[in-house]
């Protein structure tokens, strides 16, 4: 896939593209509905099958007091969007100014003149530009003008939930993990560089962890401990994460500490991906160490317990290719 981060980049329109829009955040099954519609009719026509996103997400921008809270990083966004099998990524850098501009204009400049679309693809409840001026009779208004279809994909539901990011960030935040594979078709995941904790898990409770640092401004899921799956080096081990302020101790500063299962290397300073596959228990506050490790050794008994129940599951989702 090849990836363009400034329109600049683009010096001739693309052979036959078909093009989708939008923020992607998660790329949940509904986007991933898109995509298949794009790829499909790229190779049908032999066109080019084209993404446009960007970065940061518009949000973040126009309306900054909200605090989106985003399901994916930018890096999981693009990995995603290149399993799709999409052959261009355009990120276009979402400022202010971009902000400003209207839909006709956006139409004109970018999608005809840069990338000269073929056919614009658009999700059910689609809308860009300045004022949302850019919705689907827009869109479909301008295709008949300017020489280009317009389609759109209907909503996508799972057990009769809708595949809409607002809906993952819900799941979520209710630590309702289970649903939130049915909607993404992966583990809802967290990742980062392994930080040095309080130096309490192993010395204090028996229980060495690796920590990582939760933003405020992240999406968090609901406190409480998880089974998981650690990610490490294109391995994977089962594992008992924590998430929430370590009431026991007295924290106030959020954290994700996960005792991985049958591991023992140094991993201070080195990125590690968790899988978060089933809500155990809310965040306790325990009468001290000793308690608290009673307490986490019934949770690894019932962590083992999940994944053996799964270890077929278990082992697909260990392949790189549902780890990105």
């Amino acid at each position: 896939m090849k990836i363009v981060t400034n329109l600049s980049e683009i010096t001739q329109p693309y052979d036959n593209p078909f093009v989708t829009i939008g923020n992607f955040d998660g790329v949940h099954f509904g986007h991933q509905m898109l995509f298949s519609e794009v790829v499909n009719k790229a190779y049908r026509h032999k066109g080019t099958s084209v993404v446009i996103t960007f970065d940061p997400h518009p949000l973040k921008v126009v309306r900054p007091d909200i605090g989106i809270k985003l399901i994916s990083t930018f890096e999981q966004k693009v990995e995603l969007i290149e399993l799709a099998n999409i052959d261009v990524l355009i990120v276009i850098p979402f400022t202010r100014e971009f902000a400003d501009t209207p839909a006709e204009t956006f139409v004109d400049d970018v999608l005809i003149k840069k990338i000269g679309v073929e056919e614009l693809i658009v999700g059910y409840d689609y809308a860009f530009g300045k004022g949302r001026q850019g919705d689907i009779p827009f869109l479909k208004e301008q295709g008949k003008k300017k020489g280009f279809e317009v389609s759109v994909v209907e909503p996508y539901y799972v057990d009769e939930m809708l595949s809409s990011s607002t809906m993952v960030r819900d799941l979520v935040s209710e630590g309702r993990m289970r649903d939130v594979k049915k909607l993404l078709g992966r583990n809802y995941q967290i990742r980062g560089k392994v930080k040095v904790g309080k130096q309490r898990g192993g010395p204090i409770v028996g229980f060495p962890t690796a920590n990582l640092a939760i933003s405020e401004e992240d999406l968090c899921p609901k406190h409480g401990v998880y089974v998981t799956q650690v990610v490490y080096k294109g391995k994977c081990y089962g594992g008992v994460l924590n998430i929430g302020y370590n009431p026991t101790f007295g924290e106030d500063k959020l954290s994700a500490e996960t005792h991985i299962f049958d591991f023992d290397q140094d991993i201070y300073g080195k990125p590690i991906k968790i899988n978060l596959l089933k809500f155990i228990r809310p965040e306790m506050k325990f009468s001290g160490p000793e308690e608290l490790s009673q307490q986490i050794t019934k949770d690894i008994q019932e962590a083992k317990k999940v994944l053996d129940d799964a270890q077929k599951e278990f082992l697909l989702s260990c392949e790189e290719k549902y780890n990105r």
